[in-house]
């Protein structure tokens, strides 16, 4: 006897109907993006952001335009207490796919690093998506569930000057990734990373302008090196990422498990 299996539509594939999603970092750049292409692909949306401004306009764009059911929550991700806090009020409402986009970068000489610089940024970097993540796995541990974390391609091949301490945490969220895969698979997790390269953000032309102005040389020239070898010759805009992490939430992705994947116009491999 032949089974006849049937094979889904793009459609449905692609689809987050029936799914909650909470996205980190939502109020601006890639975590809006984000936020945007779920709404479109009709998942209920939970969005995380110390931003309440921000999370307040996107959370308009998104009835304007979707009309999908959209909490926000102003959270301070590097403080634990209020990560708890924020899963106390979700439960018996967990979400099926998590999205760990939040994160800093702040530029400092290696040599310039104090306690309070590194703690903030592998707080907010990497003990974040840690705590996340178990929260996350702690809720569905009988269900399964979607988790995507954003890394670097900064953490994977260093270029600029003055990120160290950035670099550790990002590559620390990309161990995270993986570790994770190798141990929740067979329970139904489903654990990946995208790593960006050089998108177009308000934080990125922030610090363009800012090294403009203030005539900050090595800045200026990282940048004028990084734009030489990118083999597109581009920046990347932010939905060319969500565009990516939709495809990892979305059974388009049933058999990605455990990846890192790169969305950075070709530098990696340049």
């Amino acid at each position: 006897m032949v089974i006849i299996m049937s094979i889904p539509s793009l459609a449905e594939l692609i689809s987050l109907k029936g799914k909650r999603s909470l996205i980190t970092g939502a109020a601006a750049g890639i975590g809006r993006a984000i936020a945007l292409r779920f709404a479109e692909a009709d998942s209920d949306l939970v969005l995380v952001d110390i931003n309440m401004e921000g999370l307040k306009q996107v959370k308009q764009e998104i009835r304007e335009k979707y009309g999908v059911d959209t909490e926000i929550y102003r959270v301070d991700l590097a403080v634990k207490k209020e990560i708890d806090n924020l899963w106390r009020q979700l439960e018996g409402r967990e979400p099926d796919i998590l999205v760990n986009n939040a994160g800093i970068y702040l530029f400092r000489d290696f040599l310039e690093v104090d306690e309070d610089l590194l703690e903030k940024t592998l707080a907010i970097n990497l003990k974040a998506v840690f705590w996340m993540c178990q929260h996350m796995i702690r809720r569905r541990i009988d269900k399964g569930g979607v988790i995507i974390n954003v890394g670097s391609i900064e953490a994977v091949l260093p270029f600029a000057k003055g990120l160290v301490h950035y670099d550790a945490s990002k590559a620390g969220v990309m161990a995270l990734t993986r570790a994770l895969a190798r141990e929740y698979g067979r329970k139904g997790f489903r654990i990946n990373a995208v790593v960006p390269g050089g998108i177009i953000t308000p934080g990125t032309e922030k610090l363009k302008r800012e090294a403009i102005l203030k005539l900050k040389i090595d800045i200026i020239k990282t940048g004028m090196n990084f734009m030489q070898r990118l083999p597109l010759g581009r920046m990347g805009d932010p939905d060319e990422v969500a565009r990516i992490v939709l495809v990892l939430a979305s059974d388009l992705a049933s058999y990605v498990h455990g990846a890192l994947i790169p969305v950075d116009g070709g530098f990696l491999s340049a």
